[in-house]
């Protein structure tokens, strides 16, 4: 989103469209934060139906692959564009392979510290490629690298809003569960909902799945004990980017996953957290975001396979206890995140057709 907020202001003539995934998995008849976020900023978004390897075999995984890739080629023939844009994972495969056969160039942004093998295959296409750390320099052809860093939302540095005030003067905890929500994440925390408020306040964001429905079951909960504990849960679906600043800026804190956005923001915001990285993503390459912030002794690790009730509140109490290096973190991280966004969006606008 800074990338496509920094071009519709400064450069209002280039056309973006977005394709992507209108729903998080199967069966869930919500919309993903990604389409509401892209449409509301008024960016036509197409749906892509694409099919990923899996460790497991499974025919209609499989078949979506091939039609992942028509999907694409269709929509490209479609739009015309000069550029394709990429931030990795495997919805971005057909569309750069169909990218290829119809030599529209494309630029790929890794996001994180090792690569996927969605990642790797997509690095062998791009004409340039964006990465946010510079260990991932070493996974890539040299000549095609260029390192951004990793563009950052502005509103993690501002506090605008007030919506999370609570009358009493008890440390805070932001619990980020995911934009699907992490339902192992989320039941946790329903099991620790009363411990967690006799101690402090809780902004919890749980996610939207129409199938799992955490946010009700949660909502139930505190509607039981919230006499005893007024105005202290802070439930939200989505936090939103006029609150993230708050959210952020009253955390004491930090419960989450460990993808390499919220790794590079808890980084910035130099933020003690506790992270939970996913176990079966590609190379394990959340265990190894996540180890940055713990080299930095920000961080402590809890894996999913020892993710109980006991042992999440004890990571939490032990960071609530230790002290870090306090960092002015209000201009030198701002900065180099704009830096960011302007080499990326620099790099693009070289491809901009000529009138």
């Amino acid at each position: 989103m800074p990338i496509i907020k920094f071009l519709q202001e400064n450069n209002p003539e280039v056309q973006m469209f977005w394709l992507g995934h209108k729903h998080s998995m199967k069966g869930d008849k919500n919309y993903t934060l990604e389409y509401r976020e892209i449409t509301t900023s008024g960016i036509p978004f197409y749906e892509l139906k694409a099919g990923k390897f899996y460790r497991t075999f499974s025919l209609i995984h499989w078949l979506k692959i091939p039609f992942g890739f028509f999907q694409a080629l269709y929509l490209l023939l479609k739009l015309k564009p000069d550029l394709i844009m990429s931030f990795g994972g495997y919805l971005a495969v057909p569309v750069v392979i169909a990218g290829k056969v119809l030599n529209i160039p494309f630029l790929t942004h890794e996001q994180t510290v090792t690569t996927g093998y969605a990642n790797n295959l997509i690095g062998k296409f791009a004409d340039k490629i964006f990465v946010s750390w510079h260990e991932s320099v070493a996974f890539f052809p040299r000549e095609k690298v260029i390192f951004s860093g990793i563009p950052l939302r502005e509103s993690i540095f501002n506090i605008t809003t007030s919506n999370f005030s609570s009358s009493n003067e008890l440390p805070y905890i932001l619990i980020i569960a995911g934009k699907t929500g992490s339902v192992m994440i989320n039941d946790v925390i329903f099991d620790l909902l009363e411990t967690l408020l006799g101690k402090y306040n809780v902004i919890h964001q749980c996610g939207d799945h129409s199938e799992f429905k955490s946010y009700d079951a949660l909502s139930e909960k505190y509607s039981r004990i919230k006499d005893k504990f007024p105005g202290q849960y802070f439930l939200k679906k989505f936090i939103f980017e006029d609150e993230i600043g708050e959210a952020y800026g009253r955390a004491s804190v930090v419960v989450s996953r460990a993808g390499a956005h919220t790794i590079a923001e808890l980084n910035a915001l130099n933020k003690k957290c506790v992270l939970i990285p996913i176990s079966w993503v590609s190379h394990n390459e959340q265990f190894k975001n996540a180890q940055i912030l713990k080299e930095r002794g920000l961080a402590q690790i809890v894996q999913e396979t020892e993710l109980t009730s006991e042992n999440l509140l004890s990571a939490i109490e032990n960071r609530m206890h230790t002290s870090t290096e306090q960092t002015d973190v209000s201009n030198t991280f701002a900065e180099d995140s704009l830096n960011s966004v302007k080499i990326i969006t620099n790099e693009i606008l070289t491809y901009k057709k000529k009138e």
